[in-house]
This record gives structure tokens, sequence and C-alpha cells, in this order.
């Protein structure tokens, strides 16, 4: 035997029935305003691995794929000639550093001229000028990692001559990394450095990182009326990666005690929205004004306060000043038998 449906209330003594709702009560709650927008993930520090010097690699120190720390050695260049040029400098220098000491000897003597002791100190000053200049071109004979991060692809082989500036490998530095994203220029008063942004990928999309605000383009784009923000999101376990298309979600600010009622309370009229509260059993349409929205909820910035009690079903039919039954969200309990 079904049980029976929920009855109208029954007319009081000279009034009318009441209109079945149900009622909701204005609650508070913390709230989010934010604003959503695409960005580009990058590497925090990128530059392509290139020679100096022109040279046949002799050795390549790292793996493609190996991470690397700052100053770890990559690739040194046959260096056997640069190193005889450094010795024949050495061995110059070490010959005008003793002419000098002897011509300072014989200058304190009278033995020779000021003029002579000048020549002395300006071939020693020479001598040390080159040996300098041969020691550079043999350090740049080996390159170093510039910062810690993963080595790319190279595209050489030990034994290969390069000329000065020919690709060999990247290098990335992604422990974290940069986004970039644009948002409208309406935010920019808002907008502040340690701003947290959430971010998303195709990816992983179960999951969502944390990232922060750390440098704010200084001018407006013309064209389009967006800033171009940037901002670092750590990457553990290096699973992001640069060129990465992400979802940024910036946090403009956080409400601790907003009102929030449910979306399908709302009555929309015209550009206003209004609402029915429930007063002595009777509906009172109410205007409110809105602020934040998300899923199924929404914030009232004026027009209710909390505890109210609202029309949150069955408000299509009712009319201001209806009287209103409230119906029990409880299921109805089983007929017997």
């Amino acid at each position: 035997m079904r049980a029976p449906a929920p009855q109208a209330a029954a007319p009081a003594k000279g009034g009318p029935m009441g209109m079945p709702v149900k009622a909701g009560i204005v609650r508070t709650g913390a709230i989010s305003e934010d604003v959503s927008a695409v960005g580009t993930l990058l590497a925090n520090e990128s530059v392509m691995i290139r020679p100096e010097r022109d040279g046949r690699i002799a050795q390549i120190h790292f793996i493609e794929g190996q991470l690397v720390k700052q100053g770890m050695k990559l690739v040194s260049l046959d260096a056997s000639e640069t190193e005889a040029q450094l010795a024949a400098a050495k061995a110059e220098a070490t010959l005008n550093r003793n002419r000098l000491k002897r011509a300072e000897e014989l200058k304190e003597k009278s033995f020779i001229s000021a003029e002579a002791l000048d020549v002395a100190r300006e071939n020693l000053n020479q001598s040390v000028a080159r040996l300098a200049e041969v020691q550079s071109r043999l350090e740049k004979m080996t390159i170093l990692a510039p910062f810690e991060g993963l080595a790319g692809l190279r595209q050489v082989s030990p034994g290969a001559y390069v000329k000065a500036g020919q690709d060999i490998a990247r290098l990335e530095g992604i422990g974290t990394l940069k986004l970039d994203f644009r948002v409208p220029e309406l935010y920019l008063g808002r907008i502040r450095p340690d701003q947290q942004v959430q971010v998303r990928v195709d990816a992983f999309l179960a999951e969502t990182f944390i990232g922060a605000i750390y440098a704010i383009e200084p001018s407006v784009d013309e064209q389009t009326r967006t800033v171009l923000l940037r901002a670092l999101v750590p990457n553990p376990g290096v699973r992001l990666k640069p060129g990465m298309f992400a979802r940024v979600s910036l946090v403009l600010g956080t409400r601790e005690n907003a009102l929030l009622v449910p979306e399908q309370a709302l009555v929309p009229r015209g550009n206003d929205n209004f609402v029915f509260r429930i007063v002595e059993g009777k509906a009172t349409l109410t205007k409110v004004e809105l602020g934040v929205r998300r899923p199924g909820e929404v914030e009232i910035t004026k027009g209710l306060s909390a505890g109210d009690r609202i029309v949150i079903d069955g408000q299509l039919k009712l009319k201001p000043g209806a009287p209103v039954k409230v119906l029990s969200d409880k299921p109805p309990a089983a007929a017997a038998k």
C-alpha cells in the first residue's frame, strides 16, 4: 500500500489554504572570489648549451635526461694546442719577471737607464696579459652547467668538430616552473605579489598544483586590455614540463562569514534578483544583491540576514504575502501492510 502524498495545509478557520513549499536557512560560510585564466608553463631557467670556440669534442660528461648540478662539467673540447700555448706563455712570463728583477738591481747601481727599466717592466706586463688570454681560451674549452637542471637530448657526438655557437643540448631548470597568464585589467587593483594561484593541467586532471605570483607586467596590453602575470609553481617529482597548457584560478580574496543560499532559491525578475522569505507563515518577496557564485550556491551581499528562512522549492507559484506550508525534507514513513 503506497504512502499518502503530502497534503496542503488545511485552511484555518476563515483563512486561506497554505501553499506547500520547501524551505532552507540562510547560512554563513567561507567563500573565495577568484578569476579563471589560461596560461603556459615555462622553465624557471633555460639555456642551449653551445661552445664559445671552435674545436673537436673530446668528451661529453652528461647523459641525456640527467639531473646536473650547477658547475658540473658538461662538455670538453680538445685543448692540447691551447695547453701548449699556455705553457709557452707561462715560460715567457717567468723569463720577463726574472729580467725585470735584474733590471731593478742594475738600476739601483745606475748601470742602466730608467727607460731600460720601463721596457723590462712593460715586457712583463705584456707577457702576463698574454698568459691571462691563453688561460681564458683554455677555460672556454670546457663547458660547465650554469645552474642545476635536466639535460636535454644532445645534437652531437664525441669526436665531432663543432663551431662556436653550435647547438649541443638544452639545459632546463624545472624544479620550479614559471607560469605566464593574463587577466583583464579590471582586476589589476586586486592583484599583488605572493597571491596564490591554483593550476591544473590536462596530464593530471585530478590534481591541483599551488603557486604564487611573483611578478606583474608594468603595462597593460593595448589590444586585449589584459595584464601579464608571472607565478612560480613548485614541481616536485618534475612531472610538470615546460610548454604545458595550464588552467589557472587566481584567488582574489576570501570572506569567512559570507551569507550563502541555494542558487535555486533565486527568483530573477528583469535585471533584479529576489527570494521569498518566510515571515510568520507567509511568503515575503525580498530583493537581494548577489556576490560570488559557485556550483549550486550563491553569495548574498544585501537583503538577507544569517538564519533567515527562505523558500528554496515551490516559489514559482507563490505571490507576495501568500500563506505557505513548509514540507518536511524527511521521506514519508512506509505504510503498514
